[in-house]
Parts: structure tokens; C-alpha cells; sequence
């Protein structure tokens, strides 16, 4: 049974990295889909503006500007702006080689060109005579990158071209046999991989050409052609999805809906490939209603446009055209619904995300197994998050304390931004959600992956390194200087700037308050409020023992006027997830100039015992907190 549960546990890890990496060719060039979209959906013949003349301007965009796109971003997603260039030049010989748009071979080619340079390189990478670098790295990538160009021209575009065949005599299969609706089966997920425009106009147009010659009508040119099925999913996110997913489906849903552009919601399936249940679903939901009802068009709805689907029904079929619609909309976005609303809701479903940050834990540790630094060579500790400044300067001045009270002051303990972590980092701590990119940000250090910067056991597992070798080393316990700092350390945190006996409120209300506090101290401008709730709902803030430490993502660093912080006290408590806040410490930080704080922040977290807590929970004497965060 357990072989069972882990072997699907492996399947879904395996889809949904996979899923990631699919959307990650095609989210970052949203907008050149969108401008295609627009352009074909109002100047192409049955467009809002037919223009002979403008239409002429999508059809390069398609053919050549968005496949190229999309293996630029494949080949970058494995090798950087080199394999980005191999990627290109191998999907250039897939388009070359095919008379339809290549959205599916740009995917193949793309990754593809990035593997092939990259092996490459690593293969010769020792072997190169100093001063040649820049010779051979020109010349094989113009080699590999015109020979992947000729195999994609003579190789994919074919295999390609070969599937769509298959597909017509599949759908034609299935059609002899009564059971149309399971068309959907293949139908849908072939337009997933960008085969859209080959079904319709290769296969399904064809046979309804030649049906509605016969009949007036024919329900071929709205199986592919009906928006209900992407509508739906597209709905669900827009209920259900968070961040950038919610927010872009209204412009999507009207490029779908009625511009007829199904492409535009192709990227929301590959981001969860489970999804494709649900279009699948609704596409024989809507079949099935289209054929009890007898609907059809008279002719290709083009582009698949409600608004051409409308003006290409023929008298009478209005009710089953526009209910063919509404139905595989409605049972689309109710099956897509479940899989949007359960990942979700996942950040507030404590047990599901015990068992995912499990799981990606154990996953995170096979990503280190090749680095590990001897406590004998240790000098250089990293803890990096993504903005560098709250979280992790608080995880490293709780460690740096820790080693120089055991008497390790040779051991340089920093924070930093993921994508700045120094690189002579030996030892690299951070929240396992960001492990990938610490890892690819610093592939020469071993890294340790927390899911609390403070709460954990790292300098456990540095001491345990440290006393392998019964080191000698009788440096008292450091005692912070003040001196030069005491100033700026009295300057970062004043007196007006604690608040007392505040009401409980939500944990986002409560993280604005902090956010505007400091805004009206002069610390930051407005729009770091605003980064501080969206670093929230990234990684929480809460660093254990009733304290939380709300600040900034990296993207509005430069919102901060000077460093500074405030802190709010809840009597109450503020809910952060199943934790419990009664203070919270709004930063502001440039450059380190805070870090001298955030060590007293962390000396009254692991110092303070359960009665001196509660009595800064709920002291009414804001000098009680000052003297703690300020002056200790």
C-alpha cells in the first residue's frame, strides 16, 4: 500500500513539474499571444474590423514571432540566455519545415537546443586552451545550433505534420461509430499542445465542409471552435486562483470568449495539467447537448469567437448553439473548480501543507547531496530570502549570536537576496519554498532548507560540524558593540514608534498597520505597504514565540527612505495561520544597518523566559519594549 501512495505521490511531483516548466515557456510571452489575438480578432474576414490589409500583419506572428519566443524560453529555462539562443535556432528549422503555426515544436526544439549546449559545454569545459573561450563558444553554438535547425526541418516538422493525420482518422473513427462526443477526449487536450488551429482546419473543417453541403449544418465546425470549455477554467481561477493567475483571467476570459483566441487560455491548463479533465468534460458535456438538440453552424466559426459562432448559426439552432455553450462552460469550470479551489486554499490547510512542505523537504535534501563543507573549512554562512533584509537578517543574527556565545567568531554569519547570495557562500540557509532558486542562485555552497529562519535546528547541525575536530578555540561569547552603532540603533527604533494595546484584527489588516506606521514615521513611501502584505502571502512572517516580523518583498526595496522599524503590540494575539502573534515588528531596512536590532530581536526570543514574553505582550509601559528591542 505504501509503494501505492508513493508512487503516486512521485507521478503527481513528476506533472506538476512538469506543468511548471510548460507554463513557464509560455506565461512569460502572454503578451505576444495577446497582441496576435488581437490583431486576428479584428482584422481577419470575419473579425470586428475586417482589414485585408492589416490582417496580413498576425500571420508572421504566428508562424515565426511566438514559436520563436516560445523556444527561447525553453532553451533559457535549462541553460540561460545560451541555451535561450540554441533554443531559438533549433524551433527556427521546425517552422521552417511545416505550413502550420509550430507551437508544439517550438516546445520540443526549445528545451531541446538549451540540453544539447549545455551537455556540451560541460563536456569540453576543462578542455579548452585559455584565450580560445570566446572562439569555441561562438562557433559550437553556431554548429550544434545549425545542425538541430536541419533535424528539427527534416525530423519534427514531419512527425508533427504525421500526428494531425492521426487525429483526423481518430476523430473520423469515432464518428462512424455514433459516439461523437468522445471526440473531446482527443479533441482537447490536442489543443492544449497548440494543435488547435491543425484540428480545426485540417480535420474538422473538412468533414463539416462536406456535411453542412449535405445537411445545411454541421456540428464539426464547433467542436474545437466552442469557448465554453476554456471559459470554464478560466472562471475557476477567476473564482478560485490567487495572485497572477486570478488576476489576468478577465482579459483573457474577453480574448477567449470574444475574440476567439482558445489560445490565450491554453497556459492556465499547463500550469495544473489536471485541468484538462475539466476541458475534456466540458467539451463532451457540450457535444452531447449540441447533438441531443441538433445545433451546428453553417460554416467555420473563425476565429472561435462566440460572436462568430453566433453570426454562423443557421436558423433554428440558436437554443442548441448558444446551449452547447453554456453547458460545457458550466461543467467545465465546476470540475475545474475542485483542482483551482484545493491548490488554493493549500497555504491555509494546515494539514495539506504539512504534508507538501514534507515532501518538499525531502525532495530539497536530494537537491545538496554533492556539497558538504567540514566544520574544519566552515567560515562562510549565508541565510538568503527573498527580499534580504527581515526574515533572514533575523535568522543570521540569531546564529551569529549563538556561534560567538560558543565561541566561533571566525565564522562570518550574513544574509542576503536570493539572487545576490555572495559567492565564496559556504553554507547557505533558506526557506525551503525558495530552494530552487537559492540552489540555482548558489550551486557552489551546500544549502540547508528551513521552513522557520529562526525556529530550527541549524545551529544544531553547524555545532555538530564544529566539534568534530574538539576545536580549541576559548573566544569568550561576543558581546555586541555599540559604540559607533548605538546611535543608529537609538535612530532606527524611537520611542513613538511602539504602539500599545492595540485591538486584535486580521493578520493582513494588522500587517497594513505596520506597514503605515512606518510610512508615517518616514522610514518608507506607500508602496512598500503593499509589498510587505504580498511578501506575506509568499512566505509567512511569523518567526515563532508570539512574534511576527512583517517587511517588504525585494521588488520595493527601493520604497525605503531610511532603516527603521516599529513595533505594534496585540494583546490579543493576531492569527497567523494556526500561530499566534502578540507583537509585531514592522522593518525597513537598507543596506545592514538593522541587523544590530534584529540580534535583539532574537536575543528576546531565545533568551526570554514564558513570564518576561507574556510581560512584553502585555505591558502598557512602551519603555519595557524599547529598553528590550533598543537597548539590550
Amino acid at each position: 500500500m505504501s509503494n501505492n501512495k508513493s508512487s503516486k505521490r512521485g507521478f503527481q511531483e513528476v506533472m506538476q513539474k512538469f506543468g511548471r516548466f510548460l507554463s513557464g515557456m509560455v506565461l512569460p510571452n502572454i503578451g505576444a499571444f495577446i497582441a496576435w489575438g488581437l490583431l486576428t480578432a479584428l482584422f481577419i474576414p470575419t473579425g470586428w474590423l475586417p482589414n485585408e490589409y492589416l490582417a496580413q500583419v498576425g500571420g508572421p506572428m504566428s508562424k515565426w514571432l511566438i514559436p520563436l519566443l516560445l523556444g527561447y524560453s525553453g532553451g533559457a529555462a535549462v541553460y540561460g540566455h545560451r541555451g535561450g539562443v540554441l533554443g531559438a535556432i533549433a524551433t527556427s528549422g521546425v517552422i521552417a519545415g511545416a505550413d502550420i503555426p509550430m507551437f508544439l515544436g517550438a516546445m520540443i526544439m526549445g528545451p531541446l537546443g538549451g540540453f544539447v549546449i549545455k551537455k556540451f559545454d560541460k563536456a569540453i569545459e576543462d578542455q579548452i586552451p585559455t584565450g580560445f573561450e570566446m572562439l569555441v563558444n561562438n562557433f559550437s553554438a553556431g554548429i550544434i545550433g545549425g545542425i538541430l535547425a536541419v533535424l528539427a526541418f527534416v525530423g519534427v516538422g514531419p512527425v508533427v505534420l504525421a500526428a494531425n493525420g492521426v487525429l483526423r482518422a481518430g476523430v473520423e473513427g469515432i464518428v462512424a461509430v455514433g459516439l461523437l462526443p468522445l471526440a473531446s477526449i482527443i479533441i482537447e487536450p490536442a489543443k492544449i499542445l497548440f494543435l488547435n488551429n491543425a484540428i480545426n482546419h485540417g480535420v474538422l473543417s473538412p468533414l463539416g465542409i462536406q456535411q453542412a453541403e449535405e445537411f445545411g449544418k454541421s456540428m464539426f465546425f464547433l467542436l474545437e471552435a466552442n469557448p465554453g470549455p476554456g471559459l470554464g477554467v478560466l472562471l475557476a481561477y477567476w473564482f478560485f486562483g490567487k495572485g497572477m493567475a486570478k488576476d489576468s483571467t478577465p482579459g483573457a476570459i474577453i480574448i477567449h470568449v470574444l475574440g476567439g483566441i482558445h489560445e490565450i487560455y491554453f497556459p492556465y491548463v499547463l500550469m495544473k495539467p489536471v485541468l484538462l479533465l475539466a476541458v475534456i468534460a466540458g467539451g463532451m458535456a457540450g457535444v452531447a447537448t449540441l447533438q441531443f438538440l441538433g445545433g451546428g453552424l453553417i460554416a467555420p466559426a473563425s476565429p472561435g469567437s462566440i460572436l462568430a459562432v453566433l453570426a454562423m448559426t443557421p436558423k433554428g439552432a440558436f437554443l442548441a448553439n448558444i446551449a452547447d455553450f453554456l453547458v460545457a462552460t458550466t461543467v467545465s469550470c465546476a470540475v475545474a473548480s475542485v483542482f483551482v479551489k484545493a491548490s488554493a486554499s493549500e497555504e491555509s490547510d494546515d494539514s495539506l501543507e504539512e504534508a507538501k512542505a514534507g515532501m518538499a523537504a525531502l525532495k530539497n535534501r536530494g537537491l545538496v547531496t554533492e556539497v558538504k563543507v567540514s566544520g574544519a573549512e566552515l567560515r562562510t554562512i549565508v541565510y538568503a530570502c527573498d527580499a534580504g533584509m527581515g526574515s533572514s537578517a533575523l535568522g543570521a543574527a540569531s546564529l551569529r549570536k549563538k556561534l560567538r556565545k560558543a565561541g566561533y567568531d571566525n565564522i562570518s554569519v550574513t544574509n542576503a537576496a536570493i539572487g545576490s547570495i555572495p559567492k565564496d557562500a559556504q553554507l547557505v540557509v533558506t526557506h525551503e519554498k525558495l530552494a530552487q532558486r537559492a540552489v540555482e542562485d548558489s550551486p557552489q555552497a551546500e544549502h540547508i532548507f528551513v521552513r522557520n529562519f529562526t525556529q530550527n535546528d541549524v545551529f544544531e547541525q553547524v555545532m555538530a560540524r564544529l566539534t568534530e575536530k574538539k576545536a580549541q578555540s576559548a573566544v569568550s561569547a561576543g558581546v555586541m558593540v555599540a559604540g559607533q552603532h548605538g546611535a543608529k540603533e537609538r535612530h532606527i527604533l524611537d520611542m513613538t514608534n511602539i504602539q500599545l494595546g492595540l485591538t486584535s484584527v486580521t493578520k493582513e489588516e494588522a500587517i497594513r498597520q505596520a506597514g503605515e506606521a512606518l510610512a508615517a514615521a518616514g522610514y518608507v513611501d506607500e508602496p512598500y505597504i503593499e509589498g510587505m502584505l504580498n511578501r506575506e502571502k509568499d512566505i509567512s512572517t511569523y518567526v515563532g514565540r508570539g512574534i511576527a516580523i512583517p517587511h517588504g518583498e525585494n521588488s520595493v526595496k527601493d520604497s525605503i527612505r531610511e532603516s527603521g522599524i516599529v513595533v505594534l503590540q496585540y494583546p490579543q494575539g493576531i492569527k497567523f495561520g494556526k500561530d499566534t502573534a502578540y507583537l509585531l515588528v514592522g522593518i525597513a531596512g537598507k543596506d545592514n544597518d538593522h541587523l544590530s536590532i534584529l540580534a535583539n530581536i532574537a536575543a528576546t526570543m531565545d533568551e526570554c523566559s514564558e513570564a518576561e514574553l507574556d510581560t512584553l505582550y502585555h505591558t502598557k509601559d512602551p519603555k519595557v519594549l524599547y529598553e528590550r528591542f533598543a537597548l539590550a
